[in-house]
């Protein structure tokens, strides 16, 4: 009874110690990436919104000089591979803004779907045609497969890839809830696409 009691008492301790880590950790992470941005903006503010499958997403709000204000969101894991990378995070992050701010007025985060029937609607007449013509007029006039598929593990995914490739790896395929959280964080999804392909292309001589 008593080893028990101990047992259960160590698993709630390393419980609590690991909620206290991540705790800590989304706290770095959010102030690292205010820090970041404030190179670029004057005006800036977040808020950690917690997604089902992918856990923590960092919401960032900025102005422009017209003080129109842009969202746009980022992935836990993204902003860590970026902050240990050694690279230069606070650019890499404004760069998304950036091109959001091509469209004058401000951007919003997109409304999220309000129930399964709303979020099919959004995937097949907005995202799936989105990333399509993204990857055709990307490399037109060569060939381009794009459409979806079913992965055993991931369930439906949006595939892209070159039908003129006979040997070896010729697709890359994303989870569609992926492309479709990256689509509601204001990130373009078929940016995803078009690294997966160009380094499918790099792989086999094509560029």
């Amino acid at each position: 009874m008593n080893n028990e009691i101990t047992n259960e008492e160590d698993n709630n301790s390393q419980s609590n110690n690991t909620d206290e880590k991540l705790t800590e950790l989304i706290k770095a992470v959010h102030q690292n990436g205010l820090t970041a941005l404030k190179m670029h903006f004057d005006e800036v503010d977040a808020l950690v919104l917690n997604h089902d499958k992918y856990g923590p997403i960092f919401v960032y709000h900025v102005k422009d000089d017209s003080n129109d204000g842009y969202a746009c969101g980022f992935l836990l894991h993204e902003l860590i591979s970026q902050f240990q990378s050694g690279s230069n995070p606070a650019e890499w992050m404004a760069s998304f803004f950036f091109e959001l701010m091509k469209v004058k007025g401000g951007k919003a985060l997109p409304k999220p779907p309000v129930g399964e029937d709303e979020a099919k609607a959004l995937i097949d007449k907005v995202l799936i045609p989105q990333m399509i013509e993204a990857v055709r007029e990307e490399f037109a006039p060569e060939q381009v497969h794009a459409g979806l598929d079913w992965n055993e593990e991931h369930g439906p995914v949006f595939e892209a890839g070159f039908p003129v490739i006979r040997e070896g790896n010729n697709v890359c395929a994303f989870p569609l809830h992926l492309l479709f959280t990256h689509f509601l964080v204001n990130r373009d999804p078929s940016e995803l696409l078009l690294q997966g392909l160009y380094k499918i292309r790099k792989e086999h001589g094509m560029d």
